[in-house]
């Protein structure tokens, strides 16, 4: 059980109000524990083995880190369309929306070969650290790989149960599961684009941006602010006001994640450094200095940007880091960042909420984009 859920006022709510986002979020981050708790005693009735090896691991890497900022999106998107009472459905929508987040993160690793994640091995590397320790048979990467991507499956089917259960509890249900079913296939899509991108060597800017928006602009921010507007009745004009906004921040979290792939602090980050350079991962980023390189002529920018996988060792890392500098595409992506920001707080603003939502739904765009945003007249 749950307990008793606060409740909120809606739009124009008096500072009293006794939920805000940070409050969402850490009541979101107790409910994912109670939801994996509930999981986890259903698994070890079913198989002790598959609930030691595989369950557990599943609900310690959904606990382990992370932001929480769909949680936190989800409750702004619900209070932005007037959201009121009984918080359970916003809450357990959002550790629906974490559970999801752990199984693209847990292929996300398999499929790209990410040693790291979020400050720890990733699961696949986990896996096959325990073949080896058990001495067991057979490859021990392909066991690591194999086992990471039943978790990840693992951590979806309990996302999923979770959103139905939830939904059919809703009045709203029908809609509130439509807006999921599209985010899911939205993912899928975004994450092959990402793969076949990097098979062909593309440096196409466009498809960049294709692939941040589906891969994690409209499952990061646009899809939980709709799911929480969903879940308050809201009308159609709020919801497309929303998913404005959230396409807006969304990208911008985006953008910097990809300035942060490629010169973030491991330590801050909890991924490896560079990891996006040295697989030639197409961001936005890479296609603007590659854009910016053949604009202006620099050859030298130009072939390291390009340069073959097998060819990419860290003086080549640091070579193209200096390509993204010099293009000046670092430049143009922060500009980019802080524009697309300022653009989500105007869209959001266009659904009438209430002035202290507004103000936290700003404080969440800075913290995924990593800029304050400003006035479009100030960037001008």
């Amino acid at each position: 059980m749950l307990g008793p859920r606060p409740t909120v006022a809606g739009p124009g709510a008096p500072d009293d109000a006794p939920l805000t986002a940070p409050g969402a979020t850490r009541a979101g981050e107790a409910v994912l524990g109670q939801v994996l708790e509930a999981r986890l005693r259903q698994v070890r009735q079913i198989d002790a083995v598959a609930a030691s090896d595989l369950a557990e691991r599943v609900a310690a890497f959904s606990l382990r880190g992370g932001k929480r900022l769909r949680t936190a999106f989800v409750w702004c998107g619900w209070r932005a369309a007037g959201g009121t009472g009984d918080t359970g459905p916003v809450l357990r929508t959002g550790a629906a929306l974490e559970l999801l987040q752990a199984c693209a993160l847990i292929h996300d690793d398999v499929m790209d070969g990410s040693p790291l994640r979020r400050g720890a091995p990733a699961l696949h590397v986990d896996f096959a650290r325990g073949h080896r320790a058990a001495r067991m048979s057979g490859s021990a990467e392909s066991f690591g790989s194999s086992a990471a991507v039943l978790a990840g499956d693992l951590a979806l089917a309990w996302a999923d149960d979770l959103l139905t259960e939830t939904a059919l509890a809703s009045p709203h249900g029908a809609r509130l599961h439509g807006e999921w079913r599209a985010m899911r296939t939205e993912m899928v899509a975004g994450q092959y684009r990402d793969l076949k991108a990097q098979a062909s060597g593309s440096s196409s800017g466009e498809e960049a941006l294709a692939i941040a928006e589906l891969k994690s602009a409209l499952y990061t921010v646009a899809r939980p602010l709709a799911l929480g507007a969903t879940l308050a009745g809201a009308d159609p004009n709020t919801v497309d006001a929303l998913r404005a906004a959230g396409r807006c921040a969304g990208l911008a979290f985006q953008l910097r994640d990809d300035v942060l792939g490629a010169f973030g602090d491991p330590l801050l980050t909890g991924k490896p450094a560079a990891d996006d350079l040295r697989s030639r991962k197409l961001t936005h980023l890479l296609a603007t200095a590659v854009r910016l390189a053949r604009t202006t002529g620099d050859r030298e920018a130009a072939a390291v940007l390009a340069a073959a996988p097998d060819a990419r060792s860290p003086q080549t890392v640091e070579r193209m880091r200096a390509a993204l500098e010099r293009t000046g595409a670092r430049a143009e992506v922060e500009t980019r960042i802080a524009e697309l920001a300022a653009a989500a707080l105007r869209h959001f603003e266009a659904t009438g909420a209430g002035t202290r939502v507004q103000q936290e739904f700003t404080v969440l765009v800075e913290r995924a984009a990593g800029v304050t945003p400003r006035p479009a007249e100030e960037l001008v």
